[in-house]
């Protein structure tokens, strides 16, 4: 059964179509990440799959459940992050996470909960207290309560420092572990393509690409890697011929004793043992991956 099913999803406020016919399927047990630009439909989407706001047109199930027909059973499975989080100030961290444990029934320990997101030494001091990392950890701790099946974490690594978004990354894959199913939005890159299975990016309320990046690399650039050789001496025309026509090389170029090559599947060393061959002196090479940034780019910089 997937975990979130969007059938056609539109929603309008007034004259702006925030969602276009969005549909999409995320599967039990994956970690997949949620991208676009800021306005491009993301936070609405996660507010109609949680039934805080009601599509215009179009449908969701999470979990196997329609959300418009019984939200309180979403969220008794569903752990959420939102972006616009608040906490009591006057409530200290323990009564926080103590309130949650009470209103899902479960029997978690509040101070390990705590502990498991960094900030256990501060779990009797009052909220209203606590810096703004430290209150999206809070705000964590609270959807980790009860061991969800499902965690919707909206833009989760905001306000974190370094050490505190790498922690963020083990939990999401200590959930993964577990078999939760993580869904979340972040315009932080690199933190996407560190823990995701696949990724949607969405543009102006269309989904523009749904895959796996290594997948998305490919289907964009039609190159999976670049591999840049570095030689001795200038290769002869009959040696980048012998490299052209390898079975999984997209292209290749030259600039003096250096040759950029385009490949569209895992053949570097057939490149290098061709070369060798033709008994070319390689001196130094490698290899770079299209960034998920520079996917972002291309998918999102053309208006819809």
């Amino acid at each position: 059964m997937p975990a979130i099913e969007l059938d056609g999803v539109t929603k309008r406020f007034d004259e702006v179509l925030a969602l276009d016919s969005l549909s999409m399927t995320v599967e039990e047990g994956e970690v997949f990440g949620f991208l676009g630009p800021n306005g491009a439909g993301k936070s609405t989407t996660i507010d109609i799959l949680l039934d805080f706001i009601r599509p215009t047109a179009g449908g969701c199930r999470v979990l196997g459940i329609d959300p418009q027909q019984d939200s309180e059973a979403v969220r008794q499975r569903v752990g959420v992050l939102p972006d616009g989080y608040h906490v009591y100030d006057r409530l200290t961290g323990r009564q926080h996470v103590q309130f949650a444990i009470e209103s899902k029934n479960a029997g978690d320990d509040p101070l390990a909960i705590l502990e498991r997101v960094g900030i256990a030494e501060a779990a009797d001091r009052k909220a209203g207290g606590y810096s703004k990392g430290m209150t999206q950890r809070l705000v964590l701790a609270m959807a980790l309560v009860g061991e969800p099946d499902l965690l919707i974490l909206d833009e989760p690594t905001t306000g974190l420092d370094p050490n505190g978004a790498r922690q963020m990354r083990e939990i999401i894959r200590e959930e993964s572990a577990r078999g939760a199913t993580v869904f979340f939005s972040s315009h932080i890159l690199e933190q996407v393509e560190a823990v995701c299975d696949r990724v949607a990016i969405l543009r102006s309320g269309q989904l523009v690409a749904v895959d796996s990046i290594d997948n998305l690399r490919e289907g964009m650039t039609g190159t999976a890697e670049t591999l840049t050789v570095t030689t001795a001496e200038p290769v002869d025309e009959a040696a980048q011929d012998a490299v052209r026509e390898i079975e999984g090389v997209a292209s290749l170029s030259v600039t003096g004793r250096e040759l950029t090559v385009s490949l569209s599947a895992n053949v570097k060393m057939a490149v290098l043992g061709t070369l060798e061959e033709w008994n070319v002196d390689v001196q130094d090479f490698a290899t770079e991956e299209t960034s998920l940034e520079e996917l972002f780019v291309r998918y999102t910089e053309a208006e819809a």
